[in-house]
């Protein structure tokens, strides 16, 4: 059986997608990025620090650990160009990507195709880790309501042309005004600062949908225990996530906290 190599970057969903696989009998190595993923968690698994400064050294490491497919998974900031040491490969890469203005899409793909072009094609971890989706169209004990039903229609709309660019995956609606997209910041500060932009009336959602052109082996909506924790904290009335698109770190612990907190965690489907 071919051997995984999960280039993981912060979050806990490499080491997630890691075990996964290992269960279904895959060898795994960890290659964790410096200074983004904690090494920590992997001490009871095989795993290497690597640094994204130098990919000639990345290609020797993935070589010497005799690895077939890569995973790429985690979040990172992309370095500077002015930390990279400028071996052939990393050439190769900034002529593909650096110097041209591109969007994190673009560099997600470029590093995949020069990962494919050195003998490292993808892995596509989503066929066998199926429990960390979900079909169902609710996963918690509180149902969304009217008003809910209504903001997720609005996000839809919005979504059939903020998902066709590489902008962001999640939207705050409340009463049918959309309060925020995100951007850069992430979903967890998308919660936080359209939390100030709230009037009466019902209490908002967040909408995270993968976005229409976005390549689910390099990238996919994700929440964890974090997400419904900020979405508690600032008082929304719960998540509609897309359905058998959207990672779930740590389902049960998410789920429980939602029905301890009267949250709803529901899915759906984008427009075509």
């Amino acid at each position: 059986m071919n051997k995984i190599g999960i280039i993981a970057g912060n979050g806990d969903l490499p080491l997630c997608i890691g075990k996964n696989l290992i269960r279904n009998n895959y060898k795994v190595c960890f290659f964790c990025i410096k200074n983004f993923a904690n090494i920590n968690i992997y001490k009871n698994f095989e795993n290497i620090e690597i640094e994204l400064t130098s990919f000639s050294n990345i290609l020797k490491l993935l070589t010497e650990k005799k690895i077939n497919e890569i995973i790429m998974v985690g979040g990172i900031t992309r370095p500077s160009i002015n930390d990279i040491k400028f071996d052939f490969n990393t050439l190769s890469l900034i002529k593909g990507y650096f110097l041209e203005s591109k969007g994190d899409d673009q560099l997600l793909q470029t590093i995949s195709n020069f990962f494919l072009n050195k003998g490292f094609p993808l892995f596509d971890w989503k066929k066998k880790c199926t429990d960390l989706f979900s079909s169902e169209d609710n996963l918690s004990q509180k149902k969304p309501s009217k008003h809910a039903i209504k903001n997720m229609h609005k996000g839809l709309d919005i979504f059939k042309f903020v998902g066709t660019v590489d902008i962001g995956q999640s939207i705050i609606i409340q009463n049918q005004l959309i309060l925020g997209v995100e951007s850069i910041e992430g979903t967890d500060e998308l919660m936080r600062r359209c939390k100030k932009y709230k009037k009466d009336g019902d209490k908002g959602i967040l909408l995270k949908l993968s976005k229409y052109k976005q390549d689910i082996k390099l990238d996919l909506p994700t929440i964890g225990l974090d997400t419904v924790k900020i979405l508690f904290n600032c008082n929304y009335e719960g998540i509609f996530i897309e359905k058998d698109k959207c990672v779930i770190v740590e389902k049960e612990k998410v789920i429980d906290y939602c029905n301890e907190n009267k949250l709803f965690l529901s899915t759906v489907k984008k427009i075509d």
